[in-house]
């Protein structure tokens, strides 16, 4: 059932309006990997729930606890819960947001301030921090509801929301929160959900819709090196002693090669060849690797072929180095040899590898590694966070719906993607509640999220909103 006219005519009128809310959400700096701005991300959180109040959504705030970080005991940013509608006769949907962002400094490279945003009428973009990852699509769903509101068009179905501000972070105390509402059953605001929707991942290039039936899990680690008692001279101590940043490149030089095969043994062995049948769906995709160079702002592919470099980015686990704590990292010539530091990486998986299964791996190849040093430092290799994979079934009737939401907006049947990146709590849903869930993403492949300057193009705000409003129509009308 296609949306009324009405309600697109309504979501293009107000596009300046909706633009500036999107504003006012990114200018609070809800940064949930920085304690110094913890106030900011629940500031932003009350600010969600204000907003949805005033839209006519019922919400509870949910007290998450309490959480050690960077050497503080920090209030976890409370996760929001919310429902509109509760008519028996409609269809339930679920949908999830998070409304914390990457951190972000001017300096990293980007050409404005990364939480004023910047309208580019000649592209069409709107540049900020979480404009598409994910404050954009949170408040694409706002729109929905809005324009409903204002028109006195009831919502084709009922919503349930599920909005939390520390999924930069590892989403710490969702998981039980949702558990425990599930636990209620009738008495519990999930009660009768009957899929899910998630919009926090992006199209595959910058040309064709997609919809997301599976994503990579993730395994984030920390090899942390220490020796001497403080920072020392190298001019005093280099050759004389072992240096923590010598051994760590070392540790880390052995982890990945060049051409993204992974060194630690067993983890490519875990995953089962592909068919021919699973090989056509990458053969089908509008997407080619300028596409991915285009993205990357460099012709840095891999590979020339096509399937190879899909199958890298969704079927296949990854392993990347992301930087080293504790190193001389500021501008000028610092002769130190730092005392101990920290070299990160992650771990992307597939089915069937999970967390659980990956780290007594990643433990003894490096503890191997490390004892053919020789070397009087100490290692600890810490487990920071991670989260399982997932994959959904495409032939439900809630991927039904948003495929004929994309084709009535957009005029366009979309890619069925896997997506490298990660949102741990798309399993839970699944699991705890036992429905379908779906990703439909707002963005496209090109938006930056979590890199400097991270954009929303206008049109997809706007024709994305469409798309959500569309879908819960497509939803309400399906068998």
């Amino acid at each position: 059932m296609p949306a009324p006219a009405s309600f697109s005519n309504y979501i293009d009128t107000h596009a300046d309006a909706f633009i500036k809310r999107l504003g006012d959400a990114v200018a609070i700096q809800s940064i949930s990997s920085d304690a110094r701005r913890r106030q900011d991300v629940i500031l932003m959180g009350n600010w969600l729930n204000g907003q949805l109040n005033e839209l006519g959504v019922e919400t509870k705030l949910i007290d998450l606890g309490t959480h050690e970080m960077q050497g503080q005991t920090l209030q976890l940013p409370p996760a929001i819960i919310g429902r509109l509608g509760s008519d028996p006769a409609k269809k339930t949907v679920l949908i999830y947001g998070h409304y914390d962002v990457q951190p972000a400094l001017k300096s990293d490279g980007w050409k404005t301030d990364p939480f004023t945003l910047v309208v580019d009428k000649d592209s069409g973009r709107l540049i900020g921090r979480g404009s598409t990852d994910d404050k954009g699509p949170i408040l694409g769903w706002l729109n929905v509801i809005e324009a409903h509101k204002n028109l006195g068009i009831a919502m084709p179905v009922n919503v349930r929301f599920c909005f939390e501000g520390m999924e930069e972070n590892g989403s710490e105390g969702l998981d039980e929160c949702i558990q425990e509402e599930v636990k209620k059953g009738k008495d519990g605001w999930f009660d009768g959900v009957d899929c899910v929707c998630i919009s926090d991942n992006y199209w595959l290039n910058t040309r064709t819709p997609a919809l997301t039936y599976g994503l990579r899990g993730i395994a984030y680690f920390s090899i942390n090196i220490t020796g001497p008692g403080q920072d020392l001279h190298s001019g005093l101590f280099g050759r004389t002693v072992h240096e923590p940043m010598t051994d760590l490149i070392k540790l880390m030089s052995k982890l990945v090669d060049h051409n993204g095969d992974i060194l630690i043994p067993g983890i490519d062995d875990m995953v089962p060849p592909h068919d021919e049948e699973e090989l056509k769906l990458y053969q089908k995709m509008d997407y080619t690797t300028d596409d991915i160079e285009e993205a990357a702002g460099g012709k840095v592919a891999l590979s020339s072929e096509k399937t190879i470099v899909l199958m890298g980015r969704m079927r296949q686990p990854s392993l990347s180095l992301h930087g080293i704590q504790g190193a001389f990292s500021e501008v000028g010539a610092k002769t130190v040899i730092p005392a101990k530091i920290g070299g990160k990486f992650s771990i992307r998986l597939v089915p069937p590898q999970t967390p659980e299964k990956i780290i007594p791996l990643v433990n003894a190849y490096l503890g191997a590694e490390f004892a053919k040093l020789n070397s009087k430092n100490k290692m600890e290799v810490e487990y920071l966070h991670g989260g399982k994979p997932w994959v959904a079934d495409v032939r439900h009737w809630n991927f039904e719906a948003a495929k004929k939401a994309i084709e009535a907006v957009y005029k366009k049947t979309p890619d069925y993607t896997r997506e490298g990146g990660s949102i741990p709590v798309t399993l839970t849903f699944a699991e705890s509640l036992g429905v379908n869930v779906l990703l439909l993403p707002m963005g496209r492949a090109d938006d930056g999220a979590h890199s400097t300057n991270e954009k929303l193009d206008r049109s997809n705000f706007i024709e994305g909103t469409k798309v959500l409003g569309t879908y819960l129509y497509e939803v309400g009308a399906a068998a």
